[in-house]
């Protein structure tokens, strides 16, 4: 069957608009190098001297592995939703249930960045407005309240006149509580955040390519001033080189002590490498578009593989210059640790006054609308995509007369609300929904890594638009047992209850998926879901890996859980 007839079997209504060039995409994906804002202080707080070399080995190996992703998505013109897509259709010969496995984890990963992007620019925003004061022991308001309260420690002075002089609104909650291992709260970082929220879907409800305009000049705004961040204190002479020593691990977290290359040192590196993976592999979102593309067929590798420079650029640069200035104990500061300072330390870095300090963290709150639009435009298809292709609910594949998946950006704004609420608590909250999102993001990797050598083996003869050499390919899957390492390993550093609660969310697609599959549609796939492969649903019966793909998903999960045994803090 050809790709024309299949994009005509499907209902115009439920189709996804050619309105892009890999321009577009780029610029679209041009939000990912702002996810560095979300980690860098927590990546800092736990690798301590090792930060620069954690982002500097994690950006070389998404960059690296993205080849693989290039050549699966030139696979499927005629499909959106990105490389989770493209990757399922080689399970499906070997399991049901595995395919959408890669659909539904790859979603829970991306989507978060909404509510956790959200919670930080509000964070931004809140610094901006009702900034907390900074107090010392030489403050006169310390030293009138030590004058005041005979007896009374510096520390503890600090801390009243801090808390006396600290704006209502940063402490206003309508209603908060805990629930198991993490607190959520309805205050005004959450609300702020619900605002920004609903600004970016309505931008996004114009399509891929109103999309697309609007991200062009906010990225130009947002990826200038980065690079600046990155430059200037380099050229200026601010970069201490003593900053980047002695290279071994914390001896513990949060603490600038520094340890030694043990069993719990090699431990917080691990967790470094796993909370990093979520940012710098995030460029593969630029292949999310392949059934918007005007060309596919070329389209496709030039969006990833010039994301991924504009990526391994910035994501090596900014915390190299973070480090080199700040040092160790100012990486470890609280307002950098829970990301709530790191636009402001950014700014400093720059200088020239209290005018360019005000710009650049607005462009600073600028680069986070930027990520979550990227992530709201990605994981909206996603989720359209495994409708579209059975693994859904069919109510998703929904889109509107602009060509945009109304319905599955309805659905990622409702989940994110709720995560909001998380993420706007504390720093610990915050960091267990970015450690449970990232346990999904480890296991699509690993499902899609895998994915290029089954292709190869199982649909050999399908035309490649672009074609990754052998070596790339073998290179990707020993990373995706590099990268269930780390997930097994460093999930831990950021709460102990991470790993699990990643596999069990991760555990939720069988009820999902079976409602689709077996009420829904009665245990039959669409008809054209296999279409941009020539294939019909009798083929799946032709298993060419043998048991090769089942091996090494048990040989997956024996590395996760032998690291997470092994290694400990």
């Amino acid at each position: 069957m050809s790709s024309i007839s299949t994009a005509l079997e499907q209902p115009v209504e439920s189709k996804l608009l050619r309105h892009i060039d890999w321009r577009g995409a780029f610029w679209v994906a041009s939000g990912v190098p702002a996810l560095v804002l979300f980690s860098i202080g927590g990546i800092a707080g736990t690798t301590g001297t090792l930060a620069f070399l954690i982002w500097t080995v994690s950006m070389i190996m998404g960059f690296l592995q993205s080849f693989t992703y290039a050549e699966i998505a030139g696979l499927f013109p005629n499909k959106s939703g990105g490389a989770s897509i493209y990757g399922a259709t080689a399970w499906l010969r070997y399991s049901k249930f595995i395919a959408p496995l890669s659909v539904w984890c790859n979603w829970f990963a991306w989507s978060p960045v909404l509510s956790l992007g959200c919670s930080i620019a509000a964070a931004y925003i809140l610094n901006a407005l009702a900034p907390v004061p900074l107090v010392t022991e030489a403050s006169p308001d310390v030293v009138a309240y030590i004058a005041a309260h005979a007896g009374t420690a510096p520390a503890d002075a600090i801390a009243a006149v801090t808390a006396a002089a600290t704006p209502a609104i940063r402490t206003w909650s309508l209603w908060s509580h805990t629930l198991g291992p993490v607190s959520f709260t309805f205050n005004a970082t959450f609300f702020i955040g619900a605002v920004l929220m609903l600004i970016i879907f309505s931008i996004q409800h114009r399509g891929i390519l109103g999309t697309a305009n609007v991200q062009k000049y906010i990225g130009l705004l947002v990826i200038v001033p980065m690079l600046i961040v990155g430059v200037v204190p380099i050229v200026t002479g601010q970069i201490n080189w003593a900053n980047f020593s002695p290279l071994v691990p914390l001896a513990a977290a949060y603490a600038p002590e520094p340890g030694s290359w043990n069993i719990p040192g090699w431990t917080l590196v691990l967790g470094g490498m796993f909370i990093a993976a979520w940012s710098t592999y995030g460029f593969e979102t630029a292949v999310c578009y392949t059934s918007e593309f005007k060309n596919p067929g070329t389209d496709t590798f030039k969006a990833i593989f010039y994301s991924g420079l504009l990526c391994m650029l910035l994501f090596i640069l900014v915390p190299f210059t973070f480090q080199g200035v700040l040092g160790l104990n100012g990486m470890l500061a609280t307002p950098i640790v829970d990301g709530s300072g790191v636009a402001d330390a950014l700014a400093g870095m720059v200088g020239g006054g209290a005018l360019i300090h005000s710009l650049l963290v607005m462009l600073m709150i600028l680069a986070l609308v930027l990520c979550i639009m990227t992530a709201m435009a990605g994981s909206s298809r996603t989720l359209y995509q495994g409708s579209v292709d059975g693994w859904l609910p069919r109510y998703l594949s929904h889109v509107n007369e602009h060509g945009a998946p109304t319905r599955a950006m309805w659905t990622d704004l409702v989940f994110n609300l709720i995560v909001l609420a998380i993420a706007s608590a504390d720093a610990t909250s915050f960091f267990f929904i970015l450690a449970v999102s990232n346990c999904g993001y480890i296991i699509f990797n690993f499902l899609n890594l895998n994915a290029g050598w089954i292709h190869r083996i199982d649909n050999g003869h399908i035309n490649r638009p672009w074609k990754a050499p052998s070596w790339l390919l073998g290179v990707g899957a020993i990373f995706a047992y590099v990268n269930a390492i780390f997930m097994g390993a460093g999930a831990k550093v950021w709460n102990p209850m991470a790993l699990w609660a990643g596999l069990i969310t991760a555990a939720l697609i069988i009820p999902v998926f079976c409602y689709r599959h077996y009420v829904q549609d009665k245990g039959k796939f669409p008809d054209h879901m296999l279409a941009d492969l020539g294939m019909a649903g009798a083929d799946l019966s032709v298993k060419k890996a043998g048991m090769l793909p089942y091996l090494t998903l048990v040989a997956g999960v024996v590395v996760m859980l032998l690291a997470n045994w092994y290694f400990v803090i």
